[in-house]
């Protein structure tokens, strides 16, 4: 079974017939064929197992390879290679391990810290001894471009036949131990902010509470009642063409998702946020370099079978891949997108009446918000997509809380994390409907996105040449304007009336064609 960074819920995982890394006791991967079966990835972001983590599998490496080189290992081992290299701060991280380590167990992550340290050393090491036998190299090609007598050259180009062979054995290792170095430190998550709760969900800290929920004077109706009454759905049809928690939209339903996409696009861009519709098939790479690591069991992606391809589960994915590799101008921070994409998750393990109808389904619309900024406004751009959201679902005349996610309950990126949870009557709790994350420069290191201060003082060398201010990371923010499935359910389920007709929220009517209320057809 491969070793899983599940760093709380973050995950992704390909399952079909290629070669995957299983772990072994040395220091090496070794490579298996799986049989051959459906095709599915994991994204996970919102939500973190409650079980304790996995015990990590502590795997010894190999000691330093010298001049002497020890034998080949077998052709059957082999290092896993890393698709892409993040551009992690390893200094840093030894700098402030004890720090490092204390937000590993906070988050509940498996990272394995002390691994990397060890790595990182002997990466160190390794690098020392190919430094010093190019100098020895270098020494002897320059020897032998003196005047030699037959005997003394000979004996160079011996030293330097050895050398050579010596030296490729020590590149070699040295390949494979940034790779495995690449590989166990990308499961360290991100940083936290100082204010987030320790802890599981449960732990979580109430930030605001908006509204009230509203008293009914009459029986109250689920979503699925109210659907089926008023004729805006089929769930039963659609499991027969594509299987359970697919839908059909009927009617006016199709209509309110329109509006709700709209009204929200257009209050958004009022904030000056560029809009955007998104590829929605995107390489899984993209997806890892977002923050999702490939050591998952359970899967909420869908991946394209025999390719390096899978659908999106969030806008957030495509929409931090537009600049990837790239340096930003800092005149031109920040970017500020609206993305509308539809979204398609296994939701495997989901099971349940808290799950059923709309809740929780494979294939949805969305409208995403992103934010790339300089590093020291992202917990003010933060400040703001929160503020955005509660603007939208307040006018909604919604009541909902919102909560600071304990560390339990942040996905690998997430520096913080906000969420917001909606009163749905007819299911009688409350039920997430967004969350607005800030991922500071945990998924730039990785997508490669930088910008150049512009203010930063240049320095003049001394050959007259202009030193340029060195780039930096920018930070990364998501949040979700409106993720329609749920917002149905509010809808309906808040809005019903006593004759089984449902209002529409007067900041939808214009986008309804004037449409007031969803009546039953039978009027």
């Amino acid at each position: 079974m491969a070793l899983q960074c599940r760093l709380s819920g973050a995950t992704f995982q390909s399952l079909k017939l290629a070669t995957i890394p299983i772990s072994s006791s040395s220091s090496r991967f070794i490579f298996r064929t799986l049989p051959k079966t459906l095709n599915l990835a994991l994204f996970s972001r919102h939500s973190a197992p409650k079980a304790p983590p996995f015990s990590v599998l502590i795997r010894t490496l190999s000691a330093p390879a010298v001049a002497a080189a020890p034998a080949a290992e077998t052709s059957d081992i082999k290092v896993v290679k890393p698709q892409w290299n993040a551009a992690i701060d390893f200094k840093w991280i030894r700098d402030n391990k004890e720090a490092v380590a204390v937000n590993i167990k906070n988050r509940n992550s498996n990272a394995n810290l002390e691994l990397v340290l060890q790595l990182y050393d002997k990466m160190l090491n390794l690098q020392k001894e190919v430094e010093r036998l190019r100098g020895e190299r270098n020494n002897v090609a320059n020897k032998m471009k003196g005047k030699l007598e037959p005997a003394e050259r000979q004996k160079l180009i011996e030293e330097g036949k050895n050398l050579k062979e010596a030296l490729t054995t020590l590149e070699e290792d040295l390949v494979k131990l940034r790779d495995e170095l690449q590989i166990e430190a990308q499961c360290i998550p991100n940083l936290t902010h100082p204010d987030v709760p320790i802890g599981w969900e449960d732990s979580s800290k109430l930030r605001n509470m908006v509204g009230s929920p509203r008293k009914f004077d009459f029986p109250v109706k689920d979503h699925l009642q109210l659907g089926k009454e008023l004729d805006l759905f089929d769930f039963d049809a659609a499991a027969e063409v594509s299987g359970s928690k697919f839908y059909y939209l009927k009617n006016e339903a199709v209509m309110l998702e329109m509006a709700l996409v709209n009204w929200t696009l257009t209050e958004v861009m009022k904030r000056g946020f560029t809009p955007l519709t998104t590829p929605e098939i995107v390489r899984s790479s993209v997806v890892e370099k977002c923050g999702f690591q490939p050591r998952g069991e359970n899967t909420q992606v869908y991946s394209v079978e025999d390719s390096d391809q899978c659908l999106i589960g969030t806008a957030e994915i495509p929409v931090g891949g537009i600049h990837m590799d790239s340096i930003v101008a800092e005149s031109a921070l920040p970017l500020k997108y609206v993305a509308f994409s539809h979204c398609f998750r296994t939701e495997a393990g989901a099971a349940g009446t808290a799950t059923r109808g709309l809740y929780r389904v494979h294939q949805f619309s969305k409208v995403e918000m992103f934010i790339l900024c300089r590093q020291e406004e992202s917990d003010m751009y933060h400040e703001e997509l929160i503020k955005i959201e509660e603007d939208l679902f307040s006018s909604l005349g919604l009541h909902f809380k919102i909560l600071d996610m304990a560390t339990g309950d942040l996905g690998a990126p997430a520096y913080r994390k906000f969420d917001v949870e909606a009163w749905m009557p007819g299911l009688e709790r409350y039920g997430e409907i967004s969350s607005a994350s800030n991922c500071t420069d945990y998924q730039s290191r990785r997508l490669g996105i930088r910008y150049r201060p512009s203010e930063s003082p240049s320095t003049t060398s001394k050959k007259g040449k202009t030193n340029v201010a060195a780039t930096k990371f920018v930070h990364t923010l998501n949040a979700t304007a409106c993720a329609v499935p749920r917002m149905l359910v509010c809808l309906l389920e808040n809005f019903q009336q006593e004759d089984g007709s449902v209002s529409i929220p007067h900041p939808l009517r214009p986008f309804m064609g004037g449409v007031e209320a969803i009546y039953p057809k039978s009027r």
